[in-house]
């Protein structure tokens, strides 16, 4: 099965690692993988911001560079939401454009949306022996409806002991430029987060969106640093997990 993967700009700048591992989990599950070069952003930063004209160059840009794709898959829920369901908004003035975005909103799904969904597995040979918690973003979880999917994934790999998080489906206090424009809210809401990880008792936390995990991360190393938790807590795209053999 042929696919364009969709990186997303965290990820391709600063985690490059999981970038990699969602490659080769594709890889062993049989896809074809191209990486276009000339995608960049999707535009969701400057959405998030109202600055719909902004973001018009992007997302033009991400339509043009993926519309011929057979599948799209993203390994950001986020970005995934927002070319899926976001872009037709922005260009509803623009008759051409929009129906070439409704035509790219079909094709695109979420990493373990696809694993699960297109390609019908949920065990993909991975092993992981540690006990893991997972945060359940708002974009996936709330606004795609994502919600089985990465749990029948995590059950699928050996040796894993999940531990479930109170309110997992409670937002980490990133929500994309909001936590620059409102940090002391944000901070808040993202040591909360960070508590209910802990107090889980898990040694790993994994999601499936690059921005939160980053979010989380910077938090709990914090916590830990000031001796607020008394243990380091790994933070890992489930797509890290899934290529663990």
């Amino acid at each position: 099965m042929k696919i364009h993967l969709f990186s997303q700009c965290l990820i391709d700048m600063f985690y490059p690692h999981v970038g990699m591992a969602g490659v080769q989990v594709l890889e062993r599950l049989g896809c074809d993988i191209t990486v276009p070069k000339k995608q960049v952003c999707c535009g969701q930063m400057f959405m998030n911001s109202g600055y719909d004209q902004g973001a018009k160059a992007a997302i033009k840009n991400t339509i043009e560079v993926f519309e011929n794709a057979d599948y799209v898959v993203s390994l950001s829920g986020s970005c995934a939401l927002a070319i899926r369901d976001e872009y037709r908004h922005v260009l509803k003035d623009e008759p051409e454009w929009l129906a070439r975005a409704a035509k790219l909103s079909e094709r695109i799904y979420e990493f373990t949306e696809f694993i699960v969904d297109v390609l019908g597995v949920t065990d993909v040979g991975a092993t992981f022996n540690d006990k893991v918690t997972y945060h359940k973003s708002c974009h996936v979880t709330r606004l795609m409806g994502i919600k089985e999917q990465p749990m029948k994934l995590l059950e699928g790999i050996k040796g894993l002991e999940y531990l479930p998080m109170h309110r997992a489906d409670r937002c980490c206090g990133f929500g994309g430029t909001f936590t620059v424009k409102e940090p002391e809210i944000s901070a808040v809401m993202t040591r909360e987060k960070a508590m209910t990880i802990y107090e889980s008792g898990a040694n790993v936390v994994a999601g499936s969106d690059q921005a939160c995990l980053m979010n989380i991360e910077g938090m709990l190393e914090r916590l830990y640093k000031d001796g607020e938790i008394d243990r380091h807590i790994r933070v890992m795209h489930i797509a890290e997990l899934l290529n663990c053999r």
